[in-house]
């Protein structure tokens, strides 16, 4: 009985945490602080409801406990101000001890602004004073709800290096004086890019892992996909939020064709469409006419995201391979790296040139970028190249780089296949 009230436990804890974490901030003014006392409302759901059952609205029950901890906190920090006015202490010492007013506290914990709150902490977990992966981990913890145990299975990181990131992240907003508040203006286009940086990075190490013994981990992109469909709802006038939603909402959509029965990565080309989840696909579609509905009247250009949301629904829209729009979606990369330059662009450009007109002509865009300094340890350089010189005929060329691509993948999966692709180029060169 006990167990499976704890499983409900669980279950609740990771949707409602990061609402409850959220109206706690907007009290004490501190994340740190106000995980802290979400979880001890967590524990008084542990001590309870296995003795008086689950309530029946037990997200609401875990909100009332952690307000009231919130409330109790701010009434104690309100009476050591108060015993320190009454000892004579200076205005300057008082000013150290810096407390919400407790009116304010109060009417903060009458309201009910759910979505402010969940944004306000989206936007403070992904400030730009703190490294990306202090923002992952923080991200994941208080809005997926996620364990520190659970994040670091996820990177492959050591749990205690996770668990000091995310300590740190809290110590560094508290000294930064980060305000739990929404960015207005200018910073909030700069916010809302960390944003939208860090849940798709937190999309991508699901969609293709960057190491260990599977090729993609779906719990990461699940997180991701609602993580960004949070992010339409409580911003659902901002462009790049529906065109990175779109974009996971598309990609998401070939995750059972990525991998055969055996769990070894089936790619693009050769992926069975059918298996393709078509509800997934009128979703991105979707989305990306959103996103594009809100640039088009402002006269303004699609942004990153919404272009690779493009690309991806050129795939999604072929039902055969070879029907995909390849010379549509070399010129959407173009457009790509006009806005948003990289060599990983580029690498990607060469693939579709290669694909619309010739792999000599994709080639050519490959050689330019050999000599890239941040390509050098990217292992999808060789292997294009590696594909691209197979289908010129250049078999042992093609060998010798994708056995470059493999030396340097990190995801064993992804290792065997290139591996895989060295050895299919056994027979001689055809290209004389």
């Amino acid at each position: 009985m006990h167990s499976a009230t704890h499983q409900a436990i669980a279950a609740v804890w990771r949707i409602e945490s990061a609402k409850i974490v959220g109206a706690v901030a907007r009290m004490v003014r501190d994340i740190g602080l106000a995980e802290e006392l979400a979880q001890d409302a967590l524990v008084s759901a542990l001590e309870h409801w296995p003795l008086d059952g689950v309530p029946d609205n037990p997200g609401a029950w875990l909100m009332r406990v952690a307000k009231n901890r919130a409330l109790d906190h701010l009434r104690h920090a309100r009476m050591q101000a108060e015993k320190l006015d009454q000892i004579g202490q200076d205005l300057e010492a008082r000013e150290a001890l810096v407390v919400p007013d407790f009116v304010d506290a109060l009417d903060a914990a009458r309201q009910d602004e759910i979505g402010d709150d969940l944004l306000r902490l989206i936007f403070t977990a992904c400030h730009p004073v703190l490294p990306a992966e202090a923002r992952v981990a923080l991200t994941l913890k208080l809005l997926g709800g996620l364990s520190t145990h659970e994040i670091a299975r996820a990177f492959l990181a050591a749990e205690p290096t996770v668990a000091q990131r995310i300590v740190r992240a809290k110590r560094t907003l508290a000294e930064a004086r980060v305000a739990f508040e929404l960015p207005r203006g200018d910073a909030l286009a700069a916010r809302l890019a960390s944003v939208l940086e860090v849940v798709y990075l937190v999309f991508n190490e699901g969609y293709t892992a960057t190491a260990g013994d599977d090729w993609m981990r779906p719990a990461l992109t699940q997180e991701a996909l609602r993580l960004g469909r949070m992010l339409a709802e409580l911003a659902p006038d901002e462009p790049e939020v529906h065109g990175l939603l779109a974009l996971m909402e598309l990609q998401a959509s070939r995750a059972a064709a990525r991998v055969d029965l055996r769990g070894r990565p089936v790619l693009l080309l050769a992926q069975d469409r059918a298996r393709w989840d078509h509800l997934l696909i009128r979703r991105g579609l979707a989305a990306l006419e959103r996103a594009r509905g809100l640039t088009t009247p402002a006269g303004e250009a699609p942004g990153p995201y919404a272009l690779q949301a493009a690309i991806a629904a050129c795939h999604a829209r072929a039902r055969q391979a070879e029907d995909t729009d390849w010379a549509g979606i070399a010129a959407l990369y173009e457009d790509l790296a006009r806005i948003a330059p990289s060599p990983v662009v580029e690498l990607n450009r060469a693939v579709a040139v290669a694909m619309a007109f010739g792999p000599a002509a994709g080639l050519a865009i490959i050689d330019s970028l050999r000599g890239d300094k941040a390509l050098q340890n990217y292992q999808w350089l060789p292997s294009v190249r590696g594909d691209l010189l197979a289908k010129l005929g250049r078999q042992a060329e093609a060998r010798e780089e994708f056995e470059r691509a493999a030396a340097l993948a990190g995801n064993a999966r992804e290792r065997e296949l290139l591996l895989e692709r060295a050895r299919g180029m056994a027979g001689p060169d055809t290209s004389a």
